[in-house]
């Protein structure tokens, strides 16, 4: 992997990490688990919980050249689940930490000092 290969945005001690972990097959697996609980059992909790709101305030963050940000609107989705949402989008994609680490640190603080 050549130095040019790392993306701007995160950093050459970032990626070798990500490269650490994802070359584990116990990462990779993990991995492939989340999504199919995805994809399964969590749906059923979902179900189950439907009934109930998130009383606990939640920070929604998500990245405004991302994909969420066109498939649906990430503050009303979570507002039917939750009775205190606050959250908007940053100038990223999908690592946020990674790609905007200033502008997430500031709102995670702003969050939990609120």
């Amino acid at each position: 992997m050549s130095r040019s290969d790392i993306p701007a945005w995160m950093g050459e001690d970032a990626f070798n990490e990500y490269l650490r972990c994802f070359r584990d097959p116990a990462t990779i697996h993990s991995n492939c688990e989340d999504y199919r609980a995805a994809a399964s059992i969590d749906m059923k909790h979902d179900q189950e919980d439907l009934a109930r709101k998130i009383v606990c305030p939640l920070l929604a963050l998500w990245g405004e050249r991302g994909a969420l940000q066109r498939m649906f609107d990430v503050l009303a989705s979570w507002r039917e689940r939750a009775a205190d949402v606050r959250g908007k989008p940053l100038p990223g994609r999908h690592f946020l930490p990674e790609e905007v680490p200033d502008e997430t640190l500031a709102e995670l603080q702003m969050f939990l000092n609120s």
